[in-house]
């Protein structure tokens, strides 16, 4: 598994307008798998635990019962758990596991203000979902108890955007992967704090960067260059599209179109997602990716999602204590699949996240951390916050 890719291209091309319905919020991360919106004004002091609503409607969302139908995309919005908090999705040992890793994650970061260590030193991409592990608990940049920790993530990112656009640090390395993180989390941050202009310099150049690098199937490979692609790095750039069309930055409507079409030409008959586009087998972490990335560039009720779903509850389903150790793409896949079942909402929502809270809580370390083999405990704890800290709502892709 490897969590980056390689060299680098400039691009230039003026973005066009998102005419059409807006997108619904959210965002991600990406990590291969081997071949075969506007936020809240200031965030809360204090994590609160949303107030419990009527009862989440079942697994399909059914039309009402009087007057005319709904629109399926409005049927499905409304039972997705971005608008169906239910009792007890926050818990006491939830709490505790969140404040332990945080102090664990703050206690890794970098004098340069970036995470990762040895072969994932000093990388935008881990540096950016270390710091939305924070910002999901409500902390800004000079804003809350780890606010100079968002800070400093924030400036190293901005200090590694160059002029053609691509946020990286080594660009020999396959940086789309990279890149696609960081412009997440700066779509994430100029969403919450529209008045930094240094960001949304960066941001639209970002994006710029990965319009221009879409290849002629719809996709994205590991390289700023529209040449090859894969499932897995083509999701990570919709979710750092999304995330800067929800903070306002214009994305071509084509764009979003075409990634769609590539996504949806990765599904095998089972339901699950192949890694590339002409032949493969499925696998629940790119299912569980190419579901969300379906999800938020706007596609609500489809056949592919609900294929994708119900593969995903036949094949992955968390136990719920700790599970198999060394499982590959362990955290990547639980990052999306629990995305998708809070999108999805209803019993699939319900029956998925207490598995996957109790899991990931089994899994934790005494030291905070969650162990993560191959890249890394920074990368393997701030995946684990962000998945536990989903109910709180506070990012702007966690919300309505």
């Amino acid at each position: 598994m490897t969590i980056l890719a390689a060299a680098y291209l400039t691009a230039s091309a003026s973005l066009m307008a998102d005419a059409t319905r807006p997108w619904p919020v959210f965002m991600v991360a990406s990590v291969q798998e081997a071949p075969p919106a506007a936020a809240p004004t200031a965030p809360p002091t204090a994590p609160a635990t949303p107030k419990p609503a009527a009862p989440p409607a079942t697994s399909d969302a059914a039309p009402p019962t009087g007057g005319a139908e709904k629109d399926p995309d409005t049927a499905r919005i409304e039972q997705s758990a971005q608008n169906n908090p239910t009792e007890g999705e926050i818990t006491p040992e939830l709490e505790r596991a969140v404040a332990r890793g945080l102090e664990y994650l703050k206690s890794i970061q970098n004098t340069d203000g970036s995470f990762g260590r040895g072969k994932y030193g000093k990388h935008v991409g881990i540096t950016g979902l270390c710091a939305l592990a924070f910002m999901a608990d409500g902390h800004l940049p000079g804003r809350g108890k780890y606010g100079d920790v968002v800070q400093k993530a924030m400036d190293f990112i901005l200090e590694h955007a160059t002029e053609t656009g691509l946020l990286a640090v080594d660009t020999t390395q396959g940086p789309m992967y990279g890149h696609g993180f960081a412009t997440l989390f700066l779509g994430e941050i100029y969403g919450m704090n529209p008045d930094d202009d240094r960001v949304r310099d960066a941001l639209t150049r970002a994006v710029q960067l990965i319009v221009n690098s879409q290849n002629e199937q719809g996709g994205w490979r590991y390289n700023p260059v529209p040449y090859d692609a894969d499932v897995s790095v083509t999701i990570c750039q919709i979710m750092a599209l999304r995330s800067a069309r929800n903070a306002g930055i214009k994305v071509p409507k084509e764009t979003i179109d075409a990634a769609v079409k590539y996504v949806r030409d990765c599904q095998n008959a089972d339901g699950g997602f192949r890694y590339m586009k002409d032949s493969g087998v499925s696998a629940w972490p790119r299912t569980a990716a190419g579901v969300a990335s379906l999800f938020y560039a706007g596609v609500y009720k489809d056949d592919a999602i609900d294929r994708g779903l119900a593969y995903l509850l036949q094949t992955s389903l968390p136990t719920g204590n700790g599970g198999a150790l060394g499982q590959a793409h362990y955290f990547y896949g639980h990052y999306y699949a629990v995305q998708a079942m809070y999108l999805a909402g209803g019993e699939r929502w319900n029956r998925w996240w207490p598995a996957i809270r109790g899991e990931l809580l089994a899994r934790q370390e005494a030291s905070g951390a969650w162990l993560e083999q191959q890249a890394g405990e920074a990368y393997g704890t701030a995946m684990a916050l962000i998945i536990l800290q989903m109910p709180k709502r506070y990012l702007p892709i966690f919300q309505k």
